[in-house]
C-alpha cells in the first residue's frame, strides 16, 4: 500500500510549467482507497472543469460566465500539461490493485483521456481549423444563443461579454488555420465556400447594417426584452446594456468575422478544387490512423473498417431487397432507390409548413417509443427532449440531423435539431429512425443518463463524449426500436435500412476517400448505388467525411461491437440474460471507448452469474 502525507484532498493551484516543475502532492486516505480515489476524481474534474467556460455552462453552471474558452495552442498545451501532472499524482498516490472493479475502469478511463489530448497535440497541423460541419464559427454563437440563459441583469452583462469573446475565439482560430495553411493544411474549397458564407450570415442584418436583425441582435434583443418585462431592469438600463451589446457586436466580433472573411477569400484559390482525402497532406497518412484510432476506440486499420463496410453493404442490401418484394414492387432494387428518391409520396412540402409537419411527426414517434422504455431500460434521462429546427445562420440543406445534451439538473433540455431548408433532401422514410437515433432511446437517452448518474465519477458522467460509444449506442438503438414495436409501415422499416446501409457505406466510403484516394464523386456514385438517400444529402454526407475523417467509421463500428457484447451475455447467462440490466450496464458507465465497456460487461455477466 502507497503512503500518504495529507488528509484533505486540495486541489494544485498551479499551471503551464510550473504544474510540471512543482513536486507532486501525497495524499493521506482516511477510508478505502476506492472512495478516496473517487473524491479525488471529482476534484480534479472542478480543475479540468475550469479550461472551458462552454462546458461550465453546458452543465448548467454560471461560473466563468462571461467567458469563452481559450482556444489557442498555448491554452491546449496548458491542458495537456494539468492532464500529465494530475496523472503522475494519481499514480504516485494510488494503488491500482486495491481499487474496486468500478475504480479501476475509472483510472483507465483516466489515462485514456490523459493519452487523448497528447495525442491530439502531435497532429494539430492537420487538423481542419474551420469547416462547414457545425464549425465553431456557427457553433459559438449557436451556443450564446442557445445555451446563455439571462436571468437577471448580471447574466446579461455575462452575455454582451461573450459577444465580445467569440470575436477573440475567431482570431484565435484564424491564426491556427492560417498557421496550418503555411504548413500545406488546407480543408478543399467547398469548405472554404461554406465559411465565407456563413460567416458573412452572422455579421448581416441589424445591428451590422439596414436589414432585419441577425441573429445574435435579435437574441439580443430578446433577453433585454424578458428582463424589462420581469421588472428586473428598468427601460433606461436596458438601453444601455442594448449600445454595449451593439459595441460588442459592432466593433469586437464583427471585424473578427471579417477577417475570416478576408483571409478565406484570399487563400481560396490555394485550396483544393476537387477535394482529396487527409492521406494526400503531409503526415496524412499517420494522421488518419490516429483519426481511427480516436473514433473508433480500436486498432483496426483503414483495411479492415473498408472490408466490414462491403460486407456490411452486401447483408443489408439483401433485407432490402426482402422490403421490395414485401410491398410488391415491380424493379430491381435500383429501381426501388430511384422510386423512394423520386416519388412525391416520401416527402414533405418544401415550405415552412412542411418543415413543420416533420417536426410534428417526429415528436410523435417519440412520443410513442417513450411509452415503450420502461420495458427495455431500469434506468431512464430525467430531462426532457424537444425538436427544433436548426437556426437559419448555420441550417444547410441535406445535412445530417444532430443532437445537443441538456443539462444534468434537468433545467435546461436535450434538443434534436433538424436542417429543413431543403424538404426533398429530407424524406419521410427515415424521419422515424432518425427521431430514435438522436432522440429516445439514442443520443438524448446516452447523453442525459450519463449526466444524471451519482454512481461513477463526474469526469466520466460530465466529462466528454466518445464517438463509438455515443454513436455506437444511437445506432445500435436504431435497430432496438424494432424490438421495441417501430416502424409498423414497411417503408419506414426500409428507412431504418436507409440509415444502417448509410452507416456502413461510410465504412467504406471515409476509408476510401482518406486512404485509398478516391474522389468526392467516387465516394458519391457508391453512395447512390446503394441508397436511395437523395443527392444532396449524399454529397451533404460525403463532404462531411471529407473534412471530418474518421468520424463517419465510428457509428458502425461501434454498433457491431455493442450487439457482439450482447450475443456475448445472451450466451453466457442464457434464461437469466436480463435486457434492462444489460442496457443499463451499458450506460451506466459514461462515455467510454470500447475497450472498458467491454470491461463493464464482463463485470456484469460475472456478477449476474453470482446472484
Amino acid at each position: 500500500m502507497k503512503k500518504y502525507a495529507a488528509l484533505l484532498l486540495a486541489s494544485v493551484a498551479v499551471t503551464g510549467c510550473d504544474m510540471m516543475s512543482a513536486p507532486v502532492p501525497t495524499i493521506e486516505c482516511a477510508t478505502t482507497q476506492t472512495e478516496c480515489i473517487n473524491a479525488w476524481f471529482d476534484e480534479k474534474f472542478e480543475e479540468e472543469l475550469k479550461f472551458s467556460p462552454i462546458r461550465q455552462t453546458a452543465l448548467g453552471r454560471k461560473t466563468d460566465y462571461d467567458k469563452i474558452d481559450d482556444l489557442s495552442l498555448a491554452a491546449q498545451a496548458a491542458q495537456i500539461e494539468w492532464w500529465q501532472a494530475a496523472t503522475a499524482e494519481m499514480e504516485a498516490n494510488f494503488d491500482y490493485d486495491e481499487l474496486s472493479d468500478e475504480a479501476k475502469l475509472s483510472w483507465d478511463m483516466w489515462q485514456f483521456r490523459k493519452d487523448q489530448a497528447e495525442a491530439a497535440a502531435e497532429f494539430n497541423s492537420q487538423e481542419y481549423i474551420l469547416h462547414q460541419m457545425n464549425g465553431t464559427h456557427t457553433s459559438l454563437p449557436s451556443f450564446v444563443i442557445g445555451q446563455h440563459k439571462v436571468e437577471d441583469e448580471s447574466d446579461m452583462t455575462a452575455f454582451i461579454a461573450r459577444l465580445g469573446g467569440i470575436g477573440t475565439a475567431m482570431d484565435q482560430l484564424l491564426e491556427r488555420a492560417q498557421a496550418n495553411a503555411e504548413a500545406g493544411t488546407r480543408p478543399p474549397r467547398f469548405s472554404y465556400d461554406a465559411v465565407i458564407e456563413e460567416s458573412g450570415k452572422l455579421i448581416s442584418g441589424a445591428p451590422f447594417d439596414d436589414g432585419e436583425p441577425s441573429a445574435l441582435w435579435a437574441a439580443s434583443e430578446e433577453r433585454l426584452t424578458g428582463l424589462v418585462e420581469a421588472g428586473t431592469i428598468t427601460e433606461e438600463r436596458a438601453g444601455e446594456l442594448r449600445k454595449e451589446a451593439r459595441t460588442a457586436l459592432t466593433d469586437q466580433m464583427a471585424p473578427a468575422y471579417q477577417r475570416v472573411i478576408d483571409w478565406f477569400t484570399e487563400d481560396r484559390p490555394n485550396a483544393d478544387e476537387q477535394a482529396q482525402g487527409v492521406g494526400a497532406l503531409p503526415n496524412g497518412a499517420d494522421f488518419y490512423n490516429y483519426r481511427l484510432g480516436l473514433m473508433t476506440t480500436t486498432e483496426l486499420t483503414a483495411d479492415e473498417i473498408h472490408e466490414t463496410g462491403l460486407a456490411e453493404v452486401t447483408r443489408i442490401r439483401t433485407e432490402m431487397e426482402a422490403i421490395k418484394d414485401q410491398v410488391e414492387f415491380d424493379g430491381d432494387l435500383q429501381a426501388f432507390f430511384a422510386f423512394m428518391r423520386e416519388d412525391d409520396q416520401f416527402y414533405y412540402p418544401n415550405t415552412d409548413a412542411g418543415a413543420q409537419q416533420y417536426i410534428d411527426q417526429a415528436e410523435e414517434h417519440l412520443a410513442f417509443i417513450k411509452t415503450k422504455l420502461p420495458e427495455f431500460f431500469g434506468t431512464l434521462p430525467k430531462a426532457d427532449l424537444v425538436v427544433k429546427r436548426v437556426e437559419p445562420f448555420r441550417e444547410q440543406d441535406g445535412a445530417a440531423q444532430h443532437y445537443r445534451v441538456g443539462t444534468p439538473d434537468g433545467s435546461r433540455p436535450g434538443v434534436y435539431y433538424a436542417h429543413l431548408s431543403d424538404m426533398r433532401a429530407m424524406p419521410i422514410p427515415p424521419l422515424e429512425v432518425i427521431a430514435y437515433h438522436e432522440g429516445n432511446p439514442g443520443h438524448h437517452m446516452q447523453s442525459s443518463i450519463a449526466q444524471e448518474l451519482t454512481g461513477i465519477p463526474k469526469f466520466r458522467a460530465q466529462g466528454g463524449y466518445i464517438p463509438a460509444f455515443g454513436e455506437g449506442w444511437a445506432l445500435y438503438s436504431e435497430l432496438l426500436a424494432k424490438e421495441m414495436g417501430a416502424y409498423e409501415d414497411p417503408y419506414s422499416d426500409f428507412g431504418r435500412l436507409t440509415t444502417e446501409m448509410w452507416r456502413a457505406i461510410r465504412l467504406v466510403v471515409d476509408t476510401g476517400i482518406h486512404s485509398k484516394g478516391w474522389s468526392e464523386q467516387q465516394a458519391i456514385d457508391y453512395f447512390l448505388e446503394n441508397s436511395p438517400m437523395p443527392e444532396t444529402t449524399v454529397r451533404s454526407e460525403v463532404r462531411r467525411y471529407i473534412v471530418m475523417p474518421g468520424q463517419a467509421t465510428a457509428y458502425k463500428i461501434g454498433m457491431i461491437r455493442i450487439q457482439e457484447l450482447r450475443a456475448k451475455a445472451e450466451k453466457e447467462l442464457g434464461e437469466s440474460f436480463d435486457i434492462r440490466g444489460f442496457h443499463d450496464t451499458v450506460l451506466g458507465g459514461g462515455s467510454v471507448p470500447l475497450s472498458i465497456l467491454e470491461k463493464r460487461v464482463d463485470q456484469w455477466i460475472a456478477q449476474s452469474k453470482e446472484s
